[in-house]
């Protein structure tokens, strides 16, 4: 019997892609080391099983893992596999998608298992930024496996039998498995951010094609697709969604579709894609709370940057600028969080996410949508930094504070009437979204309804925006 139909590897392979369209390469590959008569050990495929295929037409590239041979582990010509569908990948353009289910380095092979981890790595590291990269973690991956997944742009993890590890959770000091299961798909996904989606083996295949037909293949394509959705749709709710922005994004795509990435991580950020006139942008946004099924908040969050929200967010810029994906933005941050735990770390990653924003070349667009205070709001995607075009909403609110706390420093000793004129009077002048289109700092005002209609037309016009850069080999944020 055929290992695809046979072994979950193969399995997983068939779900993934569409019937019949995969094309195994290396079926007949074997280990050549024989110390420890390893020769006398049936490793079909050497333990993975590589090829190419469609996903609704579009070719990718994948190796899943067997861990029914020699446990999934990786040898020589495993690995070998591995990096010559890299080098397939990235001389047709292609995204490489890896299914791992894997005990860890082959401990007959030794020096040369560990060479050849090396040499996936090295071409990982390659791919980056030409060809999208997907992982999906199914059982194992401990050890020096956990860097794949840390290498691409996007891992899968299935929620309840995948472990995802450098030490294992019994190897941690002062910890235990029951203790705090370090390895679980939980914490990866919710404590570390380096797993984007948790879900069942079924959810995980179907998600990963419906993330592949928002992405291009490499970076010299594009992510477009006909629009079946009416461009001019105005949103009678997206007022209300200024605090679960996550909704706000659904209510601006087309047909209303947005796949949010790391969702449990960094919640009060929210990041993902949407398509506007068939065109795949990637979306970035403060969230103040998350709407449960019954339609009412399920959690609440403050209104200010946090250290995961701004590297989740910074990582996500630089892979959509990578991919020439334009960036949308909703700002609704009133500063930066001020716990001791974030103060060890919040002006680094802030740093991070500006940078990224300012280097980036792909289009931007930001809309104010309700309070865009102090730096912060400096660093959401302003025009200052980065933004090629910024709408606001009537009633959003941009400057250095809100009003009455500038008033109570301005006139701090006099009667608490002055204070509330000035404060009314500080508004009006300072931190009303008229005063900052005044300025120039917003370049139009819109009704909250008419969001989708604008952003698709910005976009459409920045649509073939080139930048002159300084030459230079890389920044060093």
């Amino acid at each position: 019997m055929s290992n695809l139909t046979s072994s979950s590897a193969g399995r997983r392979i068939a779900a993934l892609l569409d019937e019949n369209s995969f094309v195994e390469i290396g079926e007949k590959v074997t280990a050549r080391n024989t110390d420890f008569n390893l020769e006398t050990k049936k490793a079909p495929g050497d333990g993975v099983i590589t090829g190419y295929g469609v996903i609704d037409d579009v070719l990718v590239y994948v190796y899943s893992q067997d861990a029914s041979v020699l446990a999934g582990s990786i040898g020589e010509m495993h690995a070998r596999k591995i990096v010559n569908l890299y080098k397939l990948a990235m001389k047709t353009g292609a995204p490489v998608i890896g299914l791992i289910d894997s005990a860890g380095l082959r401990l007959e092979e030794a020096t040369d298992a560990l060479y050849a981890l090396g040499r996936i790595y090295k071409n990982q590291a390659e791919a980056s930024g030409i060809i999208p990269q997907i992982t999906a973690v199914f059982g194992d991956c401990g050890g020096g496996l956990a860097l794949i997944p840390g290498l691409t742009d996007f891992t899968f993890m299935e929620g309840k039998k995948a472990k995802l590890f450098v030490n294992s959770p019994n190897a941690v000091k002062d910890n235990y498995e029951e203790k705090c299961d370090t390895a679980s798909a939980d914490f990866q996904s919710s404590e570390c951010g380096t797993v984007d989606f948790v879900a069942s083996e079924d959810e995980i295949l179907s998600s990963i094609r419906r993330l592949i037909s928002f992405l291009p293949s490499n970076n010299e394509d594009d992510a477009l697709i006909d629009c079946t959705d009416d461009l001019n749709r105005a949103s009678s709710v997206i007022a209300s969604c200024t605090g679960d922005t996550a909704a706000a994004f659904a209510e601006i795509a087309d047909n209303n579709d947005f796949i949010e990435t790391k969702a449990e991580y960094g919640k009060s950020m929210v990041t993902g894609f949407i398509r506007l006139d068939g065109q795949t942008v990637g979306c970035i946004a403060n969230r103040t709370e998350i709407t449960g099924e019954d339609g009412k908040p399920a959690e609440k969050f403050d209104p200010v940057l946090t250290v995961s929200g701004l590297k989740k967010a910074a990582k996500f810029v630089r892979f959509c600028d990578a991919f020439n994906i334009p960036i949308l933005t909703l700002t609704n941050t009133k500063g930066y969080c001020t716990c001791k735990c974030a103060e060890k770390n919040i002006a680094a990653a802030a740093s991070a996410f500006v940078y990224a924003l300012a280097d980036s070349s792909v289009p931007k667009v930001n809309v104010y949508v309700k309070e865009a205070f102090g730096t912060a709001a400096v660093v959401m995607n302003s025009k200052a930094v980065s933004a090629d075009y910024t709408y606001a909403w009537p009633d959003a609110k941009i400057g250095s504070m809100d009003a009455k706390n500038a008033a109570s420093i301005m006139y701090d000793g006099q009667a608490q009437s002055v204070i509330d004129e000035k404060a009314k009077e500080y508004d009006e002048l300072q931190t009303s979204a008229k005063s900052a289109a005044a300025r120039g700092y917003v370049d139009t005002i819109i009704a909250p309804e008419d969001t989708r209609k604008y952003v698709i037309g910005a976009f459409e016009m920045l649509y073939r925006k080139r930048e002159l850069k300084p030459e230079k080999k890389h920044g060093t944020v």
